[in-house]
């Protein structure tokens, strides 16, 4: 987040969700914000939004950087941060509202975190597209696997998006669920046809798109060449065949 003045950037804020403690994260958070910094040249600053008042009270701790330098987090802990529900108010305070669905969001209360979050969701789907894809982003991995479940269960049948971003976000991630699982199926197949995948092959094909990976699919299925495909399932030659198959054509 950059807070700007005249179109200037004046304040860098890394906002940090901290679930658990986490003692790497004593090398990595000034490295993230001496980055921004170096960016946008201007002071920064790293806030970091704890699930608990434990994990709080490790986040505020200063980190010892050596030669005399020192680095200390801003840190909100969940007593720090309101519990918003109500909309008009999330959609006066979008920005405390993301705060609130990260502070609450690992609350037992599933129902209570569903209703905290889809407050927060509703005020961020108004904004403009990047504050929206950022917010919405950071409210659905800040709650539990049962209230993202929840939330996201809430199609058009019996809750209506306010927004085409909402719609938008939906169909992307719906789209980017169907090309995961077509990106798996296609390593089964290779895997099944020239034994294990690279992991290095692997991210490729995770990367592709649904057209690319039906047409890998494809060239799986139905090419034949019994004595190349004999050859290639030793050793190195595995990761040329399935390059080949990928490749190729």
């Amino acid at each position: 987040m950059v807070l700007l003045l005249n179109d200037l950037p004046v304040l860098g804020i890394v906002i940090e969700a901290q679930l658990a403690r986490d003692e790497g994260k004593q090398f990595v958070w000034p490295v993230y914000v001496a980055n921004l910094r170096a960016r946008i040249k201007c002071p920064v600053c790293l806030l970091v939004v704890a699930a608990s008042e434990s994990v709080a009270r490790w986040a505020a701790k200063t980190i010892d950087l050596g030669g005399g330098n020192h680095f200390t987090p801003w840190v909100l802990s969940p007593e720090a941060v309101p519990e918003i529900i109500d909309a008009p108010r999330a959609q006066q305070y979008p920005e405390l509202a993301v705060f609130s669905a990260i502070a609450h969001g690992q609350d037992t209360d599933v129902n209570k975190s569903v209703q905290i979050a889809l407050a927060a969701f509703n005020a961020s789907i108004r904004l403009d597209a990047d504050r929206s894809t950022l917010y919405v982003d950071i409210i659905l991995n800040s709650i539990t696997e049962a209230a993202r479940q929840a939330l996201l269960s809430m199609h058009p049948a019996n809750y209506e998006y306010q927004s085409e971003f909402a719609k938008r976000y939906v169909a992307e991630g719906k789209a980017e669920g169907k090309a995961e699982g077509k990106a798996e199926l296609v390593i089964k197949q290779l895997s099944l046809k020239f034994g294990p995948v690279p992991d290095s092959l692997q991210a490729r094909i995770r990367s592709a798109s649904i057209a690319e990976l039906d047409a890998m699919g494809e060239r799986v299925l139905t090419r034949q060449d019994a004595g190349r495909s004999a050859a290639i399932i030793v050793g190195a030659a595995r990761v040329e065949a399935q390059e080949e198959f990928l490749c190729s054509h």
